[in-house]
């Protein structure tokens, strides 16, 4: 949630920034919230100047007592009466004004970095990093110079063939061929989009979950098993609510949430908490699995591992000061980035325009992966910087060593990896002839070099 400090120190900043993500009536939106904030302010002082003259008179009616002027001090403690119901009346106008401004700031998204490029939707994002891919000359002269400026992806043609040009299977055809996954079993038990993974399936979830876990606990990250359903007060903390409260699978009897992702849970560790400053950053990750209703998606990019309803991912979440936050989000981009460098994958970075990006972020770049038998990229991971957006809505804090005064934290999170697309991505990249070929990074997870 951003704060007054934000709009009052900059409003034609925040609103230039909140168009940028094509937020509609920006302008209008952030006059709610000063209107609501006025009306709080005007109740405030008429508050203290009623709470000054009662307190005067209160003063008095002794001394008029003393004087035996009871006549005087009876009126005098029917004032008070009469200006205690005003400050009570004064105290609900703050508290509705108050309960105004905060909603009007709940459905106001994040204002996005100056870093971030516009544009409306995924075609104006810029590729600002590849790896793993086999160029042609042309396209390797063309990527030339990518990291520092970026390619929007409506002028890049991708001209390169990253495996051998033969034929290839999409992985729900070799989940079939080698009984790694049964998406009809998956319909039976529970509905489309809820996969059974068997046998070497199931094995290489299992394998990919302890890769990505023993890889976060080498960098440094804690690990958190947290619950998978959250509470109301959790989904407002991280800004899945009100924002995605249609995407999210409620509980309604005892309005619980399933969670989107285990950002939910574990930054909302530290709601209500202030947090030393010697004690930042807080690294952690947790492997959980995940829920998202999908709704309204439909199409070839459903089919598969593509788009599903439930699914296991590992996270990484990170606490911060703002002067450290940025380094705190390119160590996360070459930790997702090593990842996917030592399974060997075809990968691209992508920092996204203001029009893609999620309500939440002021920067996120999403790494994707290259499908060779579906000749499409796949999005595996989003890593994002909040700003200080989500603190403020958990109340998260830490508090400075220098002069001992809190301060909101920066939040950061990203996957770590999401296995679904990486699943799809290593079947349909690796088979052989002989199989399913494990990249070695994976095989001691995996307990073989080859799926047969």
């Amino acid at each position: 949630m951003l704060t007054l400090k934000q709009i009052y120190d900059d409003r034609a900043g925040v609103v230039a920034g909140l168009e940028k993500k094509h937020f509609a009536n920006a302008a209008e939106a952030i006059d709610k919230v000063l209107e609501a904030d006025a009306q709080r302010k005007a109740a405030q002082q008429k508050k203290d100047t009623a709470s000054a003259e009662m307190n005067k008179i209160s003063k008095s009616i002794g001394q008029l007592m003393a004087q035996g002027k009871k006549e005087e001090a009876e009126q005098a403690k029917q004032q008070t009466g009469s200006l205690k119901q005003d400050i009570a009346r004064y105290e609900q106008e703050m508290s509705d004004a108050e309960e105004a401004q905060t909603q009007a700031l709940l459905q106001i998204p994040n204002v996005p970095y100056s870093i971030v490029p516009e544009g409306r939707s995924a075609e104006d994002n810029l590729a600002v990093k590849t790896g793993g891919l086999t160029l042609p000359a042309d396209a390797a002269s063309k990527m030339c110079g990518i990291e520092s400026s970026g390619i929007k992806l409506s002028d890049w043609q991708e001209s390169w063939n990253p495996q051998p040009a033969e034929a290839r299977l999409p992985h729900w055809d070799l989940a079939k061929k080698y009984k790694l996954i049964d998406f009809d079993l998956g319909v039976k038990i529970s509905g489309a989009g809820f996969p059974v993974y068997t046998g070497q399936g199931a094995r290489l979830q299992r394998a990919l979950i302890n890769f990505f876990l023993a890889e976060a606990a080498k960098a440094g990250y804690t690990e958190i098993l947290p619950p998978t359903v959250v509470n109301q007060a959790s989904g407002y903390g991280t800004g899945q609510l009100p924002d995605k409260e249609g995407q999210m699978y409620h509980c309604e009897v005892d309005d619980l949430y399933l969670i989107p992702t285990a950002e939910v849970p574990v930054t909302n560790l530290y709601r209500d908490e202030i947090v030393e400053e010697r004690d930042l950053p807080v690294k952690m990750c947790a492997y959980t699995q995940c829920f998202r209703r999908e709704a309204g998606s439909y199409g070839k990019d459903v089919r598969g591992l593509n788009r599903l309803h439930e699914f296991s991912k590992i996270e990484i979440v990170r606490l911060d000061t703002p002067e450290h936050s940025d380094a705190s989000h390119k160590e996360m981009l070459a930790h997702v980035e090593g990842l996917l460098q030592k399974l060997e994958l075809p990968y691209r970075i992508l920092r996204l325009c203001g029009g893609d990006m999620s309500f939440t972020a002021a920067l996120c770049y999403d790494f994707e992966v290259y499908s060779e038998a579906q000749k499409r990229w796949l999005e595996v991971s989003s890593t994002s910087n909040f700003d200080t957006y989500q603190a403020n809505r958990l109340k998260c804090r830490y508090r400075r060593q220098e002069d001992k005064k809190t301060a909101l934290c920066h939040t950061l999170n990203g996957s770590a990896l999401a296995l679904p697309r990486i699943t799809a991505a290593l079947l349909e990249n690796n088979q052989r002839e002989d199989g399913i070929h494990i990249p070695a990074a994976l095989q001691p997870y995996f307990g073989g070099d080859i799926i047969k």
